[in-house]
């Protein structure tokens, strides 16, 4: 009986369930209202553009905003064309291979466990605190020094350096594989290579399609950042930067332009979040 008094004692009311759900449901909108303002800014006119105060939400939407963009793009000194195909080529390539990089390395890291690799997982952990613009100028001149300044690697070397997917996926084998089955497969004569392949990737599913996810976001916003002065070598987000910096005139077309952007990350989302939870649950908070 005092268990069950105790039980009783730390249920939720249906009151207090209501209660719980209707601020997770109110923070949950309030994350979303970015998006959705971007939305539907990009089909307000210029006229409630301009409006003061401002409107939230469109009371007369138009296309106009999405429809201009072909004449905004028309006197580029590259085919748009070149610029969607070096978005698309920079983010499959840099997010196949810093996938494959953040998987072999937290595989290398989980199976070899000596003083050595405890070192360089804290300095892993260490790198974390640095943000991209903190290694501008080191990697500038690291990219000098290979000859690899306006080109593709300029793009791809810098992502594959990340520490973020090699922590994640790293804590994800950690605590979802078994280290019995894992020699089980050894001992059965199964060598590194068909381990990581046969066992491990199939098994941190969940953790590198979070990471596709981080990865395909980054590349797909990735700009020339200092580093590629050639027209013909920029991405999407350098043109489309034109169209956004045109003054207050162009603000919906720029809101359209940033509603385009997004949609792939988007879409990618949408594929992968059941395994983004799967893998923040179990590997985030893991020591």
């Amino acid at each position: 009986m005092k268990k069950r008094a105790q039980y009783k004692r730390f249920t939720r009311t249906r009151i207090g369930n209501f209660l719980y759900f209707l601020f997770l449901i109110l923070a949950g909108l309030f994350t979303i209202l970015p998006l959705i303002y971007s939305i539907v800014t990009s089909f307000k006119p210029l006229d409630e553009l301009l409006a003061f105060p401002p409107k939230f939400f469109v009371v007369r939407p138009t296309f106009k905003n999405y429809t201009i963009l072909p004449e905004l793009l028309s006197n580029l000194e590259v085919p748009f064309s070149r610029y969607i195909f070096n978005t698309i080529f920079v983010t499959v390539v840099t997010t196949v291979l810093q996938v494959l990089v953040a998987s072999m390395s937290a595989f290398v890291l989980c199976q070899i466990k000596n003083k050595a690799t405890s070192i360089l997982f804290v300095v892993i952990q260490f790198a974390l605190l640095y943000n991209a613009t903190t290694l501008a100028v080191p990697q500038y001149l690291i990219f000098c020094k290979l000859g690899i300044i306006d080109t593709y690697w300029a793009y791809i070397l810098p992502a594959l350096a990340s520490t973020m997917g090699v922590f994640l996926i790293k804590q994800f084998m950690e605590s979802s594989i078994p280290e019995a089955l894992i020699e089980a497969t050894r001992i059965d004569g199964a060598g590194a290579g068909v381990i990581f392949w046969k066992i491990v990737m199939p098994l941190s599913k969940p953790a590198w399609l979070t990471w596709t996810l981080f990865s395909f976001q980054g590349a797909w916003s990735m700009t020339s950042g200092g580093k590629i002065f050639s027209e013909n070598l920029k991405t999407l987000p350098n043109v489309m930067g034109s169209v956004t910096s045109s003054g207050i005139a162009r603000s919906g077309s720029s809101m359209a332009v940033t509603v385009l952007m997004m949609i792939p990350p988007v879409l990618v989302y949408m594929f992968t979040q059941s395994n983004v939870l799967e893998t923040m649950s179990s590997a985030g908070i893991k020591d």
